[in-house]
């Protein structure tokens, strides 16, 4: 994390937030999207998944969306594979980070990518062992994503043996970040609180976790704040609330990426995002996908009289 702030936030509303739509984003919003926020200040964005034309085809540009965010200076370009297949063309194009995600519930990830979780494992093994076969490949980081960690559509509640025995696993095979997704919205800030504190209990301090949270249930945000409780400072957000999971049906989107910044710099806490600048860039989607909804609280209101951002040490 940069040392001017105490919370990083990575954009996810081109991968998670587009992925499901069946209207084509075109790949100059997609690039225009990308050198808004970052001139916003949001330093990470994840600007792809490399996946086959026949899961979404609204990553056929994969290659040239990554190159043209690779311009941008201090951002973190990352992307989602969900094989090694996805890692091929992934670990070429130069970026800074490749996302695998796998569900805790085995229903979930039998339904989401078609193989157990086991077999997910091998596939993150594969990843992590072509990663380190080269000088070019070393320097990228890998994160995982706890897929279903805190609630399935499919299952219900998970056993939270599973959370820990899973994340010891990647761990072992080189993940760099877990990230603890509730990807159906299905958690509560006590329910967040208690996962977060046990994975620190098994992995220890050293280990860095990040929050992916569904405001399905409305409870989003409430969920960031019981994850900051719990000494977590990185988030994925979608700016406009964009996407959902589609084994959830009616299931809203994921937090909104303007209203977590305003909260955490409302609170004191730096996120290095300028929110005027950040809000802006919701013209920019709504160019280019008009006929989808944009959610959001201070888009609609605007920040309350006397706010003022977190202050960024000198």
């Amino acid at each position: 994390m940069r040392a001017d702030i105490d919370v990083e936030v990575c954009e996810v509303g081109l991968r998670d937030g587009i992925q499901g739509i069946d209207q084509f984003f075109p790949t100059d919003k997609k690039m225009a999207w990308i050198a808004a926020e970052a001139a916003a200040g949001v330093g990470e964005i994840e600007v792809c998944s490399f996946v086959p034309p026949s899961v979404s085809g609204q990553f056929i540009d994969c290659e040239e969306v990554v190159a043209n965010a690779l311009t941008h200076d201090g951002l973190t370009v990352s992307a989602l594979v969900p094989n090694l297949r996805g890692a091929e063309r992934g670990f070429p194009t130069g970026l800074h980070k490749l996302n695998f995600v796998l569900s805790i519930s085995e229903s979930h990830n039998q339904a989401n990518v078609r193989c157990s979780r086991e077999e997910s494992l091998e596939r993150f093994r594969q990843i992590a062992e072509l990663r380190n076969s080269t000088a070019a490949n070393k320097k990228v980081q890998l994160g995982v994503g706890l897929a279903t960690a805190l609630g399935c559509t499919i299952e219900g509640q998970v056993d939270p043996g599973e959370i820990v025995r899973i994340a010891e696993k990647t761990l072992e095979y080189g993940a760099d970040e877990l990230s603890v997704y509730d990807t159906v919205g299905y958690a509560n800030p006590t329910q967040v609180r208690d996962v977060f504190r046990l994975l620190r209990r098994h992995l220890g301090d050293d280990v860095i976790l990040a929050g992916h949270f569904h405001d399905t249930r409305g409870l989003g945000l409430a969920n960031v704040h019981a994850a900051l409780d719990e000494g977590v400072r990185s988030f994925d957000a979608s700016l406009a609330g964009l996407g959902g999971c589609p084994f959830a049906p009616g299931a809203s989107g994921n937090i909104v990426m303007d209203d977590l910044v305003f909260m955490l710099e409302a609170m004191g806490l730096r996120t290095g995002v300028d929110l005027e600048k950040l809000v802006a860039v919701r013209e920019i989607v709504a160019s280019g996908l008009p006929n989808e909804p944009l959610l959001g609280a201070i888009a609609k209101a605007g920040v309350p009289k006397g706010f003022r951002p977190a202050v960024v040490a000198a």
